[in-house]
């Protein structure tokens, strides 16, 4: 019979053949879709293990819920794709360490060895389930491995997805700015004062100090502050100097420097009370030792209202705690920078200092004596005048001397030569002096110095005890009206720490010319603390400005028999 159709023979050996080569087809294509597959896992696992595993000190990615059991309230979950083992290990450990310092060296190994562990089961993992699913149904195991790299890409878009638009949250490595700390310090009840350290840029047309911060500690918030650079926050004579604090976008536009400094600069005023010798140094001179002394010279005083007098009067003491120009801040046109300013003075109590509270500790002694050397006294260790001069003349005894200080205006003695001759009378060589602001601190210095006394009513003119030596006596007259207690407190207490030895003599109500103007009756004369009480400008009036006084000779002369005899001990 002539057909076409194959044999019966021949048929089945034809479609063997076939059924071979579809089988190895078959196979061959679900071999190469498992490794085409696998290897496009491998990558993606090897580039989202490469972008979020090396970040686990610095990234904070969104973990699995058995991962964050107790932190659901910190960090919502977001992605709705399960993450690697090695993900959600690294979000749990930053959670966990969140707001401190990184972990040491020994768990960031140990967590990156487990990060591998788990990378390697899990590889293994899917290897073995795609083998066992190819034995089982090569096509359906590579039609998987389709779907497994669809699902993949789908993840990773969708991590990608969330990084980008701030879903996870994901910390780099850029710095975050930190918090400034304060520049200025107005909490001290006497005096303000603001310290910068970095780029600080003195204005001084503009009575300004800018602070640049560097960039990693730029913000959008400025700062400033207004403050009276002097010792006294209150004292409204003193004017104000602005501290600025910038912000990002106003410290790139900052002005440029116009000169750069290698020392720190202090801006300080020198007007407010000055022209007064006490308030000369209780209010600028004392306050700038405790600031700037322990500089040793190596700083730069800008002077905000600059006083020219002062400036003359007191050059060797300004001189020597600054070995720079005195530069005049209101009138300096230029942007001077520095790598620290401080604005302002500061200042423990009137007339005083509180060794605690100062650098190395320096106390009224320290500054006494620094001030003799500054103006090349004798040391520390020669005696007072009188017993120095009495040790060397073996035949003539010298009398001590008594400087005695009559104020011009206020609190004067009215009986001023009939004093001179008690003093005299009684054992001692009289120096009178009434001080002028134009005297020569120089030459006056070692006036004082060869005096063994200084006697004066309360006032300015006792301030010139710093040029006595150790030992030698403070004499205060103390004029009516409860004044002991200011007394004691600027000069008394003072000159205790200085080694001075303090006399004091409170004078009678008959002793003051208020007796004579008011009556014995007057409240004034009869009940000083009734006017104290109301108000120190009425205290001021009285006691302070319309008093002077007549000093009871025959009275005071114990008095003066008394410190001869604490000189002859």
């Amino acid at each position: 019979m002539g057909t076409d159709s194959p044999s019966p023979s021949t048929a089945p050996v034809a479609l063997g053949a076939k059924g071979a080569v579809r089988a190895v087809a078959q196979h061959h294509q679900a071999v190469v879709g498992f490794l085409l597959g696998f290897l496009l896992v491998l990558l993606l696992y090897t580039t989202v293990s490469s972008q979020f595993g090396s970040q686990n000190a610095i990234g904070v990615l969104q973990s699995t819920p058995a991962a964050r059991t107790g932190q659901n309230a910190m960090t919502p979950q977001t992605s709705p794709s399960p993450m690697p083992n090695n993900m959600a290990k690294g979000d749990h450990i930053k959670e966990d360490n969140k707001g401190q310092q990184s972990d040491t060296p020994n768990k960031m190994e140990e967590d990156h060895v487990q990060h591998g562990i788990n990378g390697i089961e899990k590889n293994n993992q899917t290897e073995a389930k795609l083998d066992n699913e190819k034995e089982k149904n090569p096509g359906e195991a590579a039609g998987q491995a389709s779907v497994d790299y669809a699902s993949d890409r789908i993840e990773e878009e969708l991590i990608r997805q969330e990084i980008h638009q701030g879903g996870i949250k994901n910390d780099t490595n850029i710095e975050q700015a930190t918090p400034r700390k304060p520049i200025c310090d107005l909490s001290d009840p006497r005096y303000d004062v603001c310290e910068i350290s970095g780029d600080a840029r003195a204005l001084g047309a503009n009575r300004t100090v800018l602070y640049v911060p560097p960039a990693s500690e730029r913000g959008a918030d400025s700062q400033e502050w207004s403050i009276r650079d002097q010792s006294r926050k209150y004292l409204e004579y003193v004017g104000k100097v602005t501290i600025r604090s910038l912000n990002a976008s106003q410290a790139a536009a900052a002005p440029e420097c116009t000169s750069r400094h290698a020392v720190p600069a202090v801006v300080f005023a020198m007007n407010g009370l000055t022209s007064n010798p006490w308030h000369d140094f209780s209010d600028v001179l004392i306050p700038l030792f405790i600031t700037t002394r322990a500089l040793d010279g190596e700083v730069q005083f800008l002077v905000s209202d600059l006083q020219p007098w002062f400036v003359d009067k007191y050059r060797l003491i300004l001189r020597n705690l600054s070995r720079y120009d005195v530069v005049d801040f209101n009138q300096d046109g230029g942007v001077r920078c520095y790598p620290h300013v401080t604005v302002g003075l500061r200042s423990h109590r009137d007339l005083g200092i509180d060794p605690a509270r100062a650098p190395r500790n320096y106390t009224m002694l320290d500054f006494r004596l620094y001030v003799r050397e500054i103006y090349s006294l004798p040391p520390p260790d020669v005696d007072v005048p009188y017993k120095e001069a009495n040790r060397a003349a073996a035949e003539q005894q010298r009398k001590p001397r008594l400087m005695l200080i009559n104020r011009g205006r206020t609190r004067k003695f009215v009986n001023f030569p009939e004093i001179v001759a008690a003093v005299q009378n009684a054992g001692f060589e009289v120096v009178p002096v009434e001080p002028r602001r134009d005297l020569s601190v120089e030459e006056f210095s070692r006036v004082v110095d060869s005096c063994d006394v200084l006697m004066g009513a309360h006032g300015a003119g006792l301030t010139n005890f710093f040029f006595l030596r150790s030992n030698a006596v403070m004499l205060q007259v103390v004029p009516w009206g409860h004044m002991e207690h200011s007394s004691m407190v600027f000069y008394g207490g003072p000159a205790r720490e200085m080694r001075l030895r303090d006399v004091e003599y409170s004078i009678a109500a008959t002793e003051s010319t208020l007796y004579d103007k008011y009556g014995k009756d007057d409240p004034v004369v009869s009940d000083p603390e009734s006017i104290h009480k109301q108000g120190w400008q009425f205290g001021m009036r009285y006691y302070w400005i319309e008093q002077d006084i007549r000093l009871n000779v025959t009275k005071f002369a114990p008095m003066l028999h008394q410190v001869l005899q604490m000189l002859r001990e």
